[in-house]
């Protein structure tokens, strides 16, 4: 196999190289938004570099002819209509490859696991529609995803994550939604001690629910504040946001935190982020039990591609989504079909 980058200023561009050196049987392995070096290191520009990969050279047009490599002589009338029978299939099937690519494009610009888009081309049905056989393949992933119980279901809502993806404002929507709509008694324990202001945050909307609330810093305080509000019917855990690449991230949490069987432990992830991105920290974070993802930002995003491929690629679910900063109003559930649609609609309008 040959594996070889290309870069230019837009998506269109860099596929379009891919397409003149490799052709259209080329797998795309990966794609990335990169910055080059200014002036003094300003003005940067940002460009997209794809990794692509063909199974062999392509093969060399020339070469020598033999008798029986010289077609068959024919009436010049003959010889015409034999050529445009030959034109019309060949101009066909380049259509249908240029459309591919740019369809291919389209997805790689909305953060669609790459590895989505090679296991399709490399499916035996490829005389179907490009563009149809990513929605079946998406639509069957989401049906292989296993059924979860509703978060709240148990006693202990576990909120983990890193910096910044909005895990505090998510437990406040949870929380009053669990005592506006299901009349439940709620109470909030926080684990983020690492900044005064996310304790204030919390501790702000505490009083507005009129809820308790409990400051850990360690294992101990983590079961005394358990015991202290056995009487609630849900208790919402909000976590310290740090830098997911930080190794013993994970394993300090497991140090105040009990992730034991009565807990829905949920990822919480921005949608604002890139596939890759996302999916190192769903490799960082999976070292817990997790129950189910939560996407915030749904409406600072443009694309939905990388929460869509996550969530199929690991069979998690997505128990909501995040659409503003209101409390209580911008949380809904949004079944993955239908997150998945509403992707496939914005990449269709975009073309």
């Amino acid at each position: 196999m040959i594996v070889k980058k290309f870069e230019a200023e837009t998506m269109p561009l860099v596929m379009k190289k891919v397409k003149e050196e490799m052709g259209v049987q080329a797998i795309i392995l990966n794609s990335r938004k990169k910055k080059t070096k200014g002036v003094f290191g300003l003005f940067k520009k940002i460009r997209i570099e794809i990794t692509a990969a063909i199974e062999s050279e392509p093969p060399e047009t020339g070469h020598t002819v033999s008798e029986k490599d010289v077609p068959p002589r024919t009436s010049p009338e003959a010889g015409g209509q034999q050529r445009k029978e030959t034109v019309r299939p060949l101009s066909s099937a380049s259509a249908k490859a240029a459309k591919e690519q740019t369809e291919i494009s389209a997805f790689l610009e909305h953060e669609l696991n790459p590895e989505i888009l090679q296991e399709i081309r490399r499916e035996k049905n490829g005389t179907d529609p490009f563009w149809g056989r990513v929605r079946d393949h998406l639509h069957k992933g989401i049906t292989e995803i296993p059924a979860t119980s509703r978060p709240g279901n148990n006693k202990y809502i576990h909120l983990i994550g890193p910096t910044g993806v909005g895990k505090t404002t998510t437990a406040a929507k949870l929380a009053a939604n669990a005592i506006l709509d299901d009349n439940l008694s709620v109470g909030f324990i926080t684990t983020d001690t690492y900044r005064i202001a996310a304790i204030e945050q919390l501790r702000t909307y505490a009083r507005l629910l009129n809820i308790p609330m409990e400051v850990v810093y360690n294992l101990e305080d983590y079961r005394k504040a358990r015991e202290e509000m056995k009487d609630k019917d849900l208790v919402i855990v909000d976590t310290a946001g740090r830098n997911y690449k930080d190794s013993s991230y994970v394993s300090e949490l497991q140090k105040i935190i009990d992730f034991d069987e009565e807990a829905d432990t949920i990822l919480v992830l921005s949608m604002t982020s890139k596939f890759k991105d996302i999916e190192a920290v769903y490799k960082r974070f999976s070292e817990v039990p997790l129950h189910s993802l939560i996407f915030t930002k749904m409406d600072e995003s443009g694309s939905f591609g990388a929460a869509v491929s996550l969530a199929v690629k690991y069979k998690k679910t997505v128990s909501f989504v995040t659409t503003g900063q209101n409390v209580p109003d911008d949380i809904t559930t949004l079944p993955l079909s239908e997150l998945t649609e509403q992707m496939l609609k914005e990449i269709e309008t975009s073309e």
